[in-house]
């Protein structure tokens, strides 16, 4: 519900403070006076495009500002989330713009700096102006079509058609990535085939090209380190240290009966060192046949290690890495021969989403030709005390190109005289039939989707009178118990329905124009009512 609404220096107002509340609220005022510059500036507080963001003459900058009570779990709520905006749900939401005597405007939502798309959107979901030639809503054919979903309480079978249709694009691209992938796979089928049959032929293991690395280099140095080593086992062998110490242990051995224990500690030390060279003796003969050389096994050894390194090349990875590249291309030969199973199972889901949106699409059509037929009855029901007792007014449900909001193009269509056939509502009514249409269609939905909605109507009975605007009066009032309705007009039997009454004076202060809004209640109200049914100011009887 709006509130309030603050108004400082914008066009004539110079300062407007305005409370509302709840049901239906009149505001009324001499031709001229300025009635629309109160719905300019709640337009700009709304973020909406228009003259209200035309400053006061004088003035440095002018700014509305619009404050609204709302239930838990309104959309603006969400949007102001998205805006980046912490709120607490419970309390009051106030929207303000600020424009400059330049032209910069400056959006605000809880007193916080926002773009002014998202001040926008959250107009948007707070108030609906029906301003003067301004019925979009029923020339927009996408808008018929919500209308009518509004009016039959469709929503929950339009959010499963979205969500059917989400879930049948979903797996139609996964199809179609499928597909794709396969195709990338069969055109390198042969290439794959010959490389996996290399690799297999070669049979790399992980770190082998290491391992023969370390051997070439060794096989290739066997000459001059065997020399080595055959001058090292020459001074460990017989004629070497291990037959010197062997004479040393001879020598103590004859005398150590004589030494009383003394030549002990020698004599095992001796036989240890005796029992290393022989180990050490044993040893440099098994490195001797390792690292013999042999050419004919260096040439197996570099054979292979170039052969490793040639594919690794050929493939751009590390010899090391060529089993697991074996393991892949194996991997993706299996995926290109189990390909056709995998992409029937994709075909198959594909097939069943598709099913459950038609289906779902399927039931939300019936629904909404059964809901076009009683909106047809239920605006019928409305035209004849609006003064369009003459028109037709028919909900056409036509086949359309399938879409997350069904299958079904909704047109409203009418035809204002006897014998003429129907047509667009922009091409067949006037602007006064517009808003009375508008008035009808708004007043079937009343309970609906319109419960709890701000709306606003600029001289929606314009071009009427008498009973006509009585019953244009009645209807508001009608629409006022389910949503908060403001009415801009000249007409005093929508005037007399309504629970707050404005109204607009102009003036003059100081040579320049200015404009006020007071409300009206008890002996002024009345004498308003009064001067709007005379047309001119009432004197004293």
């Amino acid at each position: 519900m709006l509130t309030a609404l603050e108004i400082h220096d914008l066009l004539l107002l110079e300062r407007a403070e305005i409370e509302l509340g709840p049901g239906l609220s009149v505001l009324t005022g001499e031709t001229g006076a300025g009635k629309s510059i109160l719905l300019d500036a709640l337009g700009l507080a709304l973020g909406r495009p228009g003259r209200g963001a035309e400053v006061r003459p004088g003035a440095a900058r002018g700014e509305a500002a619009a404050s609204f009570e709302l239930p838990l779990g309104h959309p603006a709520w969400e949007l102001v989330a998205e805006a980046g905006i912490a709120a607490d749900p419970g309390e009051e939401l106030i929207l303000r713009r600020v424009v400059t005597a330049e032209g910069r405007r400056t959006a605000y939502v809880q007193g916080r700096r926002v773009p002014a798309e998202a001040l926008a959107a959250i107009g948007r979901a707070l108030v609906e102006i029906h301003g003067q030639h301004d019925e979009r809503t029923l020339t927009d054919p996408r808008a018929h079509r919500a209308m009518l979903d509004a009016f039959g309480g469709l929503e929950p079978l339009r959010a499963e058609v979205a969500a059917a249709w989400r879930r049948w694009r979903e797996a139609e691209a996964a199809l179609e990535a499928r597909r794709a992938e396969l195709a990338r796979a069969e055109a390198e089928e042969d290439f794959l085939r010959h490389a996996l049959e290399e690799l297999e032929a070669l049979a790399p293991e992980p770190g082998e090209a290491a391992e023969l690395e370390t051997r070439r280099r060794l096989l290739k140095a066997a000459a001059a380190v065997g020399e080595d080593v055959a001058r090292a086992a020459a001074a460990l062998g017989a004629e070497g240290a291990w037959g010197q110490a062997a004479e040393a242990m001879r020598w103590l051995e004859r005398a150590a009966p004589r030494a009383e224990g003394a030549l002990d500690g020698a004599l095992a030390a001796l036989s240890a060192a005796l029992d290393a060279l022989a180990d050490a003796e044993r040893e440099l003969d098994t490195a001797r046949e390792a690292i013999a050389a042999d050419p004919a096994e260096l040439e197996r050894v570099e054979d292979r290690l170039f052969a490793l390194r040639g594919l690794a090349r050929k493939h751009a990875v590390s010899p090391d890495e060529l089993p697991a590249l074996a393991a892949d291309l194996a991997a993706r030969l299996a995926a290109i021969e189990a390909g056709a199973e995998g992409l029937a199972e994709l075909e198959r889901a594909r097939d069943a989403a598709e099913a459950a949106w038609r289906r779902a699409a399927e039931a939300l059509g019936a629904a909404r030709r059964e809901a076009a037929a009683r909106l047809d009855a239920a605006v019928a029901a409305e035209l004849r005390p609006l003064r369009l007792e003459h028109a037709r007014f028919t909900t056409e449900v036509a086949p359309d190109r399938p879409g997350p909001e069904g299958a079904e193009r909704v047109t409203f269509l009418v035809a204002t005289n006897p014998g003429t056939p129907a047509g667009p509502l922009d091409r067949i009514a006037s602007g006064g039939e517009l808003s009375r249409f508008l008035l009808a269609l708004k007043v079937c939905l009343a309970g609906g989707a319109e419960a709890g909605r701000v709306m606003i109507f600029d001289e929606i009975d314009r071009g009427v009178g008498g009973a006509t605007a009585d019953a244009v009066g009645r209807r508001l009032a009608r629409l006022a118990q389910s949503a908060q309705v403001l009415v801009v007009t000249h007409s005093p039997q929508v005037a007399a329905r309504a629970q707050r009454h404005f109204r607009v004076v102009k003036g003059a202060e100081g040579g320049t124009a200015r404009t006020r809004i007071e409300r009206l209640e008890g002996e002024a109200r009345t004498e308003e009512i009064a001067r709007m049914l005379a047309g001119e100011r009432i004197t004293e009887a």
